[in-house]
């Protein structure tokens, strides 16, 4: 029998080890409970800022160490590290449809969309234009219904060459809906889809309380729509300028389809599913 007492060397066994000691990485946490090497202060993770972690000791007395600093836990050397984010969900756009990758620019596809008014376009590519770009689909403007058919006849739509029409106010009994009506009876019906929502302008396709409003105020015919709603809300609206900013006021809180009437994002939809789905 060996006796191996006088094999082993417990003085070499002492000698500290060349290099630094790995320290397992702990991912930080509200609460959690540690000791800084270095001054011996322990307490309860409270949070961090700017690359310092915040400790709260059993006297509720908070101290800032470095991030960088070493630190135990249960007396074992560790590093502590920021937790990892989760990874984001897929991002989406205005309009609820998922955000596609960024491609280089599509050549315009043959169908088109057209809107009444510079107003109308406006709201249509803050909601969807990202997803007008990733089909092609340019929308135009009309400057207002009673140039549809003209507009129309320039355009010469057919087979594989779409035109999508949005009309304001298209309501039995409206001038757009007679307007409407006719082309549809006229040799380019089977290649034109003309949808509209109900009010007055696009304007009020934007959710009242979005400005303020619990409902949108009727405006006397003698006066201008959009002069006489300027005035309801207490803004300037006689000239041009004061139309345009009030304008840039309410499409402004618009953030994405949420702020909108579903009667215009429904139309809205459907005619992009026309102009692009054979």
């Amino acid at each position: 029998m060996l006796d191996d007492r006088y094999d082993l060397d417990p003085i070499a066994r002492m000698k500290p080890r060349r290099g630094p000691a790995a320290r397992r990485e702990v991912p930080l946490a509200r609460g959690l409970v540690v000791e800084h090497s270095e001054t011996e202060w322990c307490g309860a993770v409270t949070g961090v800022r700017e690359g310092l972690v915040q400790l709260e000791d059993y006297r509720g007395k908070l101290r800032a160490f470095a991030l960088t600093d070493g630190f135990m836990i249960d007396g074992e050397p560790v590093t502590l590290v920021m937790p990892k984010r989760k990874p984001a969900g897929r991002a989406r756009t205005a309009s609820g449809s998922f955000a596609a990758p960024q491609e280089r620019a599509r050549v315009a596809m043959p169908s088109r969309i057209f809107v009444e008014g510079k107003h109308d376009a406006q709201l249509v590519e803050q909601v969807w234009g990202a997803d007008l770009r990733v089909e092609g689909v340019v929308v135009e403007m009309l400057q207002g219904a009673d140039n549809l058919e003209a507009v129309l006849a320039h355009f010469g739509p057919g087979t594989g060459r779409k035109a999508g029409v949005l009309l304001d106010h298209l309501v039995r009994g409206s001038k757009e809906t007679r307007i409407a009506d006719a082309i549809a009876r006229g040799p380019h019906g089977a290649h034109v889809m003309i949808v509209g929502h109900p009010y007055v302008d696009v304007w009020q396709a934007v959710k009242p309380e979005r400005v303020g409003l619990a409902e949108w105020p009727v405006i006397p015919r003698s006066i201008e729509w959009k002069t006489g709603i300027c005035r309801a809300l207490g803004w300037p609206g006689d000239e041009p300028a004061d139309i345009a900013e009030a304008w840039a006021r309410i499409r402004g809180r618009v953030r994405n389809f949420r702020d909108l009437e579903p009667e215009l994002v429904g139309r809205v939809e459907q005619l992009i599913d026309f102009v692009t789905v054979d």
